[in-house]
């Protein structure tokens, strides 16, 4: 049996799944201020025969809730290789102010990095690593952000810097590297990195916290982290790559609500107790987000799903006027709702007097109007129905699954999209997607690819994506391709082409589930392909 466990905004999800992968039982428990404590109370709600119980997979909100709230983030030394080109905009240069001063604003200049097509941009310099090691020995920093000039076209750089530093620095330090991280862009990728160092000390916490609930309810089988792209990390890596965290809610919620429709393809509404997701599943997986994201306001390129949120959800805040959110009463639901004998007039207050859900005691909003909460539902839906339309990428019918417990809102047709659906356990699809989460492996890097040769590249790259995922702890003969993109770089020569393949496959639990993703990332970063802004500006730089 395997358990997925989703902490949202206002909910902790569990769900347990059999070796069957049928639903077996679920619980909800309010989200507590702590979250570890949710998650227990949650796993007692489910009252899983723990003997049984091989894995726990569990996707969390806690990395990006410290990054928005700029709390709880470790001091970072930005070092970035690439004098004396970039000296123009340093690191953390278009950062919130809040956020930089979180991480404490150090960033170094250091000679190094490459050009587009791998030929060194300037030597690296080990005395002037050194020098900057010194430094930041002196100012106590422990977490380093390591990002070179096109580094995803030849990672040694990063690589030699990490070993020079850490020969300074000591085993203690912790050195993110941009090349394991980002994709596109050097400023996004170094982002990228700057925020994953900035949580390594609060991911072991994390980590830890999580082991001690599993323990407190006796389960003692190994529990993996939910990713941003619907695969599973161990926790050896999740203390590695927190970042890699970011969005796995959504991600959950689309994965389960592919397994409970039964659907490949569709447009997913993820409805719960403060907003709404919505998104698009392509093969079972959610389409990701082209070229650069944003958190807490940062620019970052790492793989993260094409999702957008409005402030729609069970506990939002019904106006006079009938127009639902963005404000929402969130985890307190079940004490400010009027049907839960609250004073607050909620969207989950409409759904009941319109008659579309039982939830709570009915006669206490028995009084209200129904054609105003009719009214309100509608403009939900009509809100809804117009995210829909801004995802989809053709005219194509798409049907549309909506899952979450707040999707008590979503009538069974939105205007524009009749085929609506809410499969079984709807309520907890993001638990289930946790619990279905598979171990995934992504080849995206520049071929060369000369002519004649086309399928013998792709060839190659399908069985390294597949390799990867194997090797991060995937069952051999399950792992199976489920996307392929090829896009060809006219600026290089050789017919080179970025190519990006992503396999996944079931997690092997027979191994021993450290294995998985020891090292590095299963997914390999596409080149940046922009340029840097020259300065003559030479030697080791910090900014402080």
């Amino acid at each position: 049996m395997r358990i997925g466990i989703d902490v949202g905004g206002t909910n902790t999800d569990a769900a347990l799944l059999g070796d069957d992968d049928q639903v077996l039982a679920a619980a909800k428990s309010p989200t507590t201020n702590d979250i570890t404590s949710g998650i227990t109370a949650a796993l007692r709600a489910l009252d899983a025969p723990v003997e049984s119980v091989t894995a726990v997979m569990i996707g969390t909100t806690h990395f990006l809730n410290a990054l928005v709230e700029g709390a709880r983030l470790a001091p970072v030394a930005a070092v970035r290789l690439g004098l004396p080109a970039t000296a123009a905009l340093p690191p953390m240069v278009d950062w919130p102010e809040r956020q930089r001063a979180a991480v404490g604003g150090h960033s170094y200049l250091c000679h190094g990095g490459r050009e587009f097509d791998g030929r060194p941009l300037s030597p690296l310099d080990p005395e002037e690593l050194r020098r900057t090691a010194a430094d930041i020995a002196a100012r106590g920093l422990t977490s380093v952000a390591v990002s070179s000039v096109f580094s995803p076209v030849a990672e040694e750089d990063e690589r030699r810097a990490a070993e020079l530093l850490t020969a300074e620095l000591g085993d203690g330090v912790h050195i993110s590297l941009s090349h394991e991280l980002g994709r596109i862009g050097l400023l996004a990728r170094e982002n990228a990195t700057i925020i994953n160092a900035a949580l390594r000390d609060l991911a072991t916490t994390i980590v830890e916290s999580f082991g001690k609930a599993l323990a407190e309810v006796s389960i003692t089988a190994p529990f993996f982290l939910s990713q941003n792209d619907g695969t599973l990390m161990d926790v050896d890596f999740a203390r590695a790559y927190p970042v890699a965290t970011f969005a796995s809610g959504p991600t959950n919620s689309m994965r389960g609500a592919a397994f409970l429709s039964g659907l490949a393809d569709c447009a997913v509404v993820d409805v719960g107790g403060t907003t709404a997701d919505v998104g698009i599943l392509a093969g079972g997986f959610p389409r990701e987000a082209a070229g650069e994201s944003e958190a807490a306001g940062i620019r970052t390129n790492f793989r993260i799903p094409d999702v957008l949120s409005l402030g729609i959800g069970g506990g939002s805040l019904v106006a006079a006027d009938g127009e639902t959110g963005p404000r929402s009463v969130g985890y307190r639901l079940t004490e400010e709702a009027l049907v839960f004998g609250g004073t607050t007039l909620t969207a989950t207050d409409c759904a009941v007097a319109a008659g579309r859900a039982e939830v709570g005691d009915a006669s206490l909003v028995a009084g209200m109007d129904r054609e105003f909460a009719r009214r309100a539902l509608a403009r939900s839906a009509q809100r809804l129905a117009e995210t829909v339309d801004r995802m989809r990428t053709s005219t194509a019918p798409l049907p549309v699954v909506a899952v979450g417990g707040g999707s008590i809102l979503v009538p069974g047709a939105l205007p524009g999209f009749p085929d609506v659906r809410r499969p079984r356990h709807f309520d907890v699809a993001n638990a289930v997607g946790a619990a279905i989460a598979q171990v995934g492996g992504e080849v995206d890097r520049v071929f060369p690819m000369p002519e004649g040769r086309r399928e013998h590249v792709l060839a190659e790259a399908r069985e390294e994506a597949i390799a990867r995922a194997e090797d991060a702890g995937a069952k051999p003969g399950t792992v199976r391709v489920v996307d392929l993109e090829e896009v060809p770089l006219a600026y290089l020569p050789g017919g080179a082409t970025r190519v990006r393949v992503k396999a996944v496959g079931d997690l092997d639990l027979s191994r021993d589930p450290g294995a998985a993703h020891r090292t590095t990332p299963a997914t390999g970063p596409a080149p940046a392909t922009g340029t840097t802004t020259a300065s003559t500006t030479t030697g080791a730089t910090h900014h402080a």
